[in-house]
């Protein structure tokens, strides 16, 4: 099987012809969240970008195997330098609450999230803590090639003895000399032999709560060990697809690498993706700034920066308006936009629904359709491939007010492809409540309309004008025509 899906790939700086090891198989890595707060606008980001990734490869025929880990330890607070507290347990005793605890409570939320935003589960979901005896066996197999040493009771990196044999830096650009010059020495860090070396097990201090026994000491293991031995375990030494966030190339992917290639002689992954960065209002997200927003708060509209709630399919449809390589800078305004779009897009999947097809085509709509699929085959371009929607969009108003025409045959792949690409490849859905909203109070709109209808047939023009306007407060939208009175929901209540 092969397709023209192209994919940049980080590791060689260029896009190419995405052909997997196995075909028809894919096996897909993504570095999942670590679960110690709540989900915030970053982590939206990576997931909808590899959950479209996700979604576009089962479209093409490709039985993949998606695999997104749980970060349960190892995730100090310095990552650059293994150092700092890990993160899980400082919340946990901040929290006064055991870390599973804290695990449980951060990743029933992320999971919640994950629904809202309409993002399919992914195939296997290992959790770092479930995995202590494939981390310690890579490390072993990492010692015995002669890449990793002990020292003090933790298992360290040797950057120096691996670039004399390997490339360093590959996947990130960065030197080696680089590393030396901005690397800084820090205190505790004197067991190590070189400051840029990482850890791969840390001895636990007694006071540590989250500690296993292993071969080295009664420790932990490091952060990137992790997604190394997990990714190995479900997809073989070597796979298709490892995903991310770019904060992750470097230490976390490249160190990923290293490791890989010191224990199986293989770089993993062939093919690395990675998602831009999400700005707010042209500034880093930071709690800082003040400018840090969880997912809970876009969704109730609890913060400074919003002056509505959001739902989650205009969050999902704002993320889809920016190619996933570029910033994607949000505003309350940028969210409004978004709305609006989205509204109008599920309000033309409703009117095409009605639409009845002529005896001949007027228009070429599989210049339109060839349109949106060769914008994702080219990196995965799903901003342009909404714009592609778009157009359609404007050709269904069109239709509707028939101005264009299609035949049977065409009116039916369009309406197929219309409703596979808008709800399964780029993953949007009718807001929870529309659909249930829709088929329970039908039978009252619609008696309202006749009641009105019988007031204006007896010139009861007043009943009738009460009628249409409290049908307007609640959202909804009277047509009056010759041959009978229609109604739709306003954009707004999408």
């Amino acid at each position: 099987m092969e397709h023209k899906l192209y994919l940049y790939n980080t590791l060689t700086r260029k896009k190419e012809n995405f052909i997997p090891i196995n075909p028809p198989f894919v096996g897909m890595y993504v570095c999942g969240p670590t679960v110690y707060s709540e989900p915030h606008l970053g982590h939206i980001r990576m997931a909808i970008t590899f959950d479209i990734l996700y979604r576009y490869l089962i479209h093409l025929g490709y039985k993949v195997r998606y695999v997104r880990n749980i970060t349960d330890v190892g995730h100090l607070e310095d990552e650059m330098q293994d150092a700092g507290e890990d993160k899980i347990s400082k919340r946990a005793r901040l929290e006064r609450l055991e870390p599973m605890e804290i695990v449980q409570k951060y990743l029933v939320a992320f999971h919640e999230a994950m629904r809202k935003l309409n993002t399919l589960p992914p195939s296997i979901e290992p959790f770092a803590t479930g995995h202590i005896i494939e981390q310690q066996q890579m490390i072993d197999k990492i010692i015995k090639s002669g890449f990793a040493y002990e020292s003090n009771g933790s298992v360290y990196f040797d950057i120096t003895k691996f670039v004399q044999q390997h490339e360093y830096g590959k996947l990130s650009g960065r030197k080696i000399d680089e590393l030396i010059t901005n690397t800084r020495d820090l205190e505790g860090q004197e067991e190590k032999r070189h400051p840029f070396d990482f850890a791969l097990w840390k001895k636990a201090s007694e006071s540590h709560i989250m500690k296993w026994p292993s071969n080295w000491s009664i420790g932990f293991p490091g952060w990137h060990i992790e997604c190394s031995a997990m990714s190995t375990k479900y997809l073989g030494e070597e796979f298709d697809i490892h995903g991310g966030g770019m904060d992750l190339i470097f230490p976390h992917h490249e160190c990923e690498i290293a490791q890989s290639i010191a224990a199986n002689g293989k770089q993993q992954a062939r093919f690395w993706v990675h998602n831009n960065m999400v700005t707010i209002e042209g500034q880093k997200m930071a709690r800082s700034l003040n400018n840090f927003i969880t997912l809970n708060q876009l969704f109730t509209g609890n913060h400074d920066k919003l002056s509505q709630p959001y739902s989650p399919m205009t969050l999902r449809f704002f993320v889809l308006q920016a190619h996933y390589r570029s910033t994607l800078d949000f505003s309350d305004q940028a969210l409004k936009s978004a709305q609006k779009g989205y509204a109008r897009l599920m309000k033309s999947i409703k009117i095409l629904e009605n639409i009845r097809y002529s005896v001949k085509s007027s228009f070429n709509i599989y210049e339109l359709i060839d349109n949106c699929y060769n914008s994702m085959n080219d990196d995965l371009n799903f901003s342009e491939a909404l714009a592609g929607i778009f157009e359609i969009t404007k050709f269904i108003y069109l239709l509707n007010e028939n101005k264009e025409t299609l035949n049977s045959d065409d009116l039916l792949y369009l309406k197929s492809f219309y409703k596979t690409f808008i709800f399964d490849i780029l993953g949007l859905s009718y807001p929870e409540n529309l659909l249930d909203r829709d088929n329970s109070i039908t039978d009252i709109i619609n008696f309202l309309i006749e009641m009105r209808n019988e007031a204006r047939k007896n010139k009861n023009f007043q009943m009738a004008d009460k009628i249409r306007d409290i049908l307007n407060k609640s959202g909804i939208e009277l047509k009056d025509s010759k041959e009978k009175t229609t109604w739709e929901w306003k954009d707004e209540l999408f």
